[in-house]
């Protein structure tokens, strides 16, 4: 079996998958709906808003969400089932299974992606008000190319579809909710210029936040963070902080590929 043969045969059971198609319909259906609502009932107006707002929560909340339960829960659905044991009668190594559920999960999103940018050019063309943020387009871009790979490093980490469930929430919720909450907590009893080192390390290793962090470096807003932040902010403004800016993202997609291969090898399941 080819890889691009292999990555056809996930693609188009991910897209038959009922669980799939409810996810698609569900993310356009509240895109479009935030789209109208705020571009209709908001003035139009620079910096940011309660319309980029409401963008950065459906963009970091759902779409991870969506992401990381459906890529772990197929990693360990082929583990569980005994499907990747079949794969291992075929010539398809490691690294092709793994590249192969990645780029079959991307294709998946950005086609819901899709979906929910033509249904929003769609209805500017009705009514001529509602706008697509070539930002958000990038960020979301982003966002499933990070998520899928972090999705499929939980996978392989899962010993079952319920495992891989919960990892994906656990995950979610420490990327969203938690570690901000304990860096908040952690405020109250340390001085600010340690406080602001330790947000400046979360900010790199918390891949949400990496992404919120790209929304107000692109947008050139940010002056939010504070001006304690003025000289973080400063040099990832610089051409050198662009260059840095898309080595750490490369990383943040390259390195949990590399490690779910290296998990997969390791537990005996090499091809």
């Amino acid at each position: 079996m080819s890889n691009r043969l292999f990555i056809r045969l996930e693609w188009r059971q991910m897209l038959r998958s009922r669980w799939m198609q409810l996810v698609a319909l569900l993310f356009v259906f509240v895109f479009a709906t935030i789209s109208l609502i705020q571009q209709i009932a908001l003035p139009d107006v620079n910096g940011f808003t309660r319309q980029t707002a409401s963008f950065l929560n459906l963009l970091l909340f759902l779409l991870p969400l969506f992401i990381l339960t459906i890529g772990s829960m197929g990693i360990a659905s082929d583990l569980e089932s005994g499907w990747f044991s079949l794969l291992k009668t075929y010539p398809i190594t490691v690294a092709q299974y793994i590249w192969g559920k990645y780029i079959a999960l991307l294709l998946s999103f950005m086609l819901i992606l899709l979906l929910a940018f033509a249904v929003v050019l769609g209805m500017n063309g009705i009514s001529g008000q509602v706008h697509l943020p070539v930002l958000f387009v990038g960020l979301s871009i982003m966002t499933v190319l990070i998520f899928s790979a972090i999705a499929i490093l939980c996978g392989t980490f899962a010993k079952s579809r319920l495992h891989a469930l919960a990892l994906s929430l656990v995950v979610w919720a420490a990327s969203l909710l938690l570690l901000s909450y304990a860096l908040m907590a952690i405020g109250t009893v340390v001085a600010g210029h340690v406080l602001q080192k330790l947000t400046i390390i979360m900010i790199h290793l918390n891949p949400a936040e990496w992404i919120r962090f790209g929304y107000f470096l692109f947008s050139g807003q940010t002056s939010v963070l504070g001006p304690s932040f003025h000289h973080f902010t400063e040099f990832y403004s610089s051409t050198m902080g662009y260059v840095l800016y898309a080595i750490v993202t490369i990383l943040w997609i390259v390195l949990p590929i590399l490690l779910a291969k290296w998990l997969l090898v390791k537990r005996g399941r090499q091809v």
